[in-house]
């Protein structure tokens, strides 16, 4: 099975080959279409899936009853509720698909199976969550140390496509900011794009 999302997803210098054939044989390929739910708030995740091709979002209800999304999965990234999945409890988040979306889905027990295993893919499992915590605790002090724009001009430069197809509503509530501000923030990058 040859997959280049696979393929860059368990890029790990330990893997063997047969480990690598073994752990991408128990995927299996999916498809959702645009609007699709991957995971619904209150459910309890069973599965994650590696993004081959797509755009989707995980987002929360606020106190409000507003969306507030929380992150965007592109091409070859995990899309993943962490606590969900292996806390087995119930998700706060919603998962749904910007775009169609192509995925290899890899199902819990499954992936329990095999993390017991192959050593490896714990290993993998520990440096893959180590970047994530440190991605996500970088996106939150940016949201307090970097203006509007600068976090804007980050997701524009890290993931293109999310500007590309996402609704303006759904990326200024990630950036944490109105749909009029981030309207005036793109303005002025189209405008004045040396200034930035």
């Amino acid at each position: 099975m040859n997959s280049k999302a696979l393929e860059i997803c368990y890029d790990f210098p330990f893997f063997l080959d047969e480990e690598l054939d073994e752990i991408f044989q128990a995927h299996e390929k999916v498809s959702f279409q645009k609007g699709d739910i991957i995971l619904e708030e209150g459910k309890t995740a069973n599965e994650y899936y590696i993004l081959e091709k797509g755009l989707a979002r995980s987002y929360v209800n606020d106190f409000s009853g507003n969306e507030v999304t929380t992150h965007f999965f592109a091409d070859n990234e995990i899309i993943i509720e962490v606590l969900s999945l292996f806390q087995r409890i119930p998700s706060q988040e919603n998962i749904v698909c910007i775009t169609d979306c192509e995925c290899w889905r890899f199902d819990f027990e499954t992936f329990q199976e095999l993390f017991h295993k192959i050593p490896n893919l714990r290993e993998w499992g520990r440096a893959w969550m180590s970047k994530e915590l440190f991605a996500y605790k970088q996106r939150s002090v940016e949201m307090f140390t970097l203006s509007a724009t600068k976090r804007y001009l980050n997701l524009l430069e890290q993931k293109s496509q999310v500007v590309q197809f996402a609704p303006l509503k759904q990326i200024a509530s990630y950036l944490g900011v109105t749909d009029t501000s981030l309207s005036r923030i793109r303005k002025e990058i189209v405008s004045h794009p040396k200034k930035n």
